[in-house]
């Protein structure tokens, strides 16, 4: 059997379906997708990819399928399910899944034409193993997809230990080790044992700690903006999506630069816009937190209108209002399934702190801040 030496999880065993899996085109694109996108451009090193990402939710999917006495042929759907869950991701990873989503109307993790448009079905089938099947998992179906899309998934667990390990912050070093041997089925579900409420209650931290100083970081969101704005404008051009979402990082970065060269080149060169709005849910109007994609757009637009700025100038950015899907965890307390948000004070309190993080951006170049913030305020009615 192969093994991979990786930086988190040390030594990773790869079964004949992995290693074939692994030498796919498909999967070594992941090689050249940065796992934190834009979030690199505030923290350094956080240079790591999706690919070694990938490996690390199939070697914990391995874990737990021998802590939960899952073997044969179901293990191995899963553990295949687990390496291939971020395929079809675009370039920069989730920073540009909207865009692909309002262009296709599929996500990152409806795999089931991608296995058959790439050589993956073809792997899989030699190995006797159902490419339906396997993408049914990736999309959280069934009992045993819940493993690999779930509020207890390994994709979670890797991804929060990776990220803060390659960062350098302590957030997110969960420990995975008791919460694969805590897994537990009951009623088809999928729980944590008896005993373990603080056992989700630090993957639910850990998240929270890494949205606030990590994930949410305001100039990675700053350049997240500009990025999703120049890639809508490079596909109103004659990048068809389906040639876009197969690009590597490079290739969008290289492509961005010669298109449409003014946030393009920004981005390449970490000149980013500045912040002329970043306000709380206090200072926001309902309607406004809630306003989609293109009522964002028209009030950027009427700012830009207003200060005599270019359109392509003014960035609105509202985030989906804060939400804690960990939170829907269940836990077993007293015999009887729980959900975590029932079982924990703490809860209710990140709750709390996740609102009062959430903030609304207006972005633009830094000579334009105070015109842009000034009607803003009067746009978007903010007192």
């Amino acid at each position: 059997m192969n093994a991979i030496k990786d930086s988190v999880h040390d030594w990773i065993p790869l079964d004949p379906v992995a290693a074939d899996l692994v030498d796919a085109p498909a999967v070594q694109r992941l090689r050249h997708i940065k796992q934190l996108s834009t979030v690199r451009l505030v923290y350094p090193s956080a240079s790591h990819s999706r690919f070694e990402h990938s490996l690390g939710v199939y070697h914990l999917a391995r874990e737990a399928m021998q802590h939960l006495g899952v073997e044969g042929d179901r293990a191995r759907h899963v553990r295949a399910a687990a390496l291939l869950h971020d395929v079809g991701h675009g370039p920069y990873g989730h920073q540009t899944e909207d865009v692909i989503r309002r262009h296709t109307g599929r996500d990152h993790d409806e795999l089931g034409d991608l296995l058959y448009e790439t050589n993956l079905a073809d792997i899989l089938a030699s190995h006797d193993l159902d490419p339906d099947r396997v993408a049914g998992l990736v999309a959280g179906e069934g009992e045993l997809g819940q493993l690999v899309s779930g509020e207890l998934d390994v994709d979670r667990m890797d991804y929060l230990v990776r990220d803060a390990h390659h960062t350098g912050v302590p957030y997110g070093t969960i420990d995975c080790g008791r919460l694969l041997r805590a897994l537990r089925y009951r009623n088809g579900r999928l729980v944590l044992a008896e005993g373990n409420v603080p056992t989700a209650e630090s993957l639910l931290l850990g998240r929270a700690l890494m949205d606030g100083t990590v994930y949410r970081h305001h100039v990675s969101r700053i350049a997240g903006a500009m990025l999703e704005r120049a890639c809508e404008r490079l596909l109103d051009g004659d990048t068809s999506v389906e040639v876009f979402r197969r690009m590597a990082d490079h290739d969008l970065l290289v492509t961005l630069r010669e298109e449409v060269p003014d946030l393009g080149g920004r981005i390449e060169r970490r000149d980013l816009y500045k912040r002329a709005v970043w306000a709380g849910l206090d200072r926001v109007p309902e309607a406004v937190s809630e306003m989609d994609r293109a009522d964002e757009r028209q009030a950027a637009r009427e700012i830009a209108d207003r200060t005599g700025v270019d359109r392509e100038s003014v960035i609105v950015d509202i985030p989906a209002r804060p939400g804690l899907k960990e939170s829907r965890t269940r836990v077993v307390v007293d015999d009887v399934v729980q959900r975590l948000e029932e079982a924990s004070e703490l809860v209710a309190a990140l709750r709390r702190a996740r609102r009062a993080q959430w903030r609304l951006g207006v972005y633009c170049p830094e000579s334009k801040v105070d015109e842009v913030a000034s009607a803003a305020e009067d746009v978007l009615g903010l007192p």
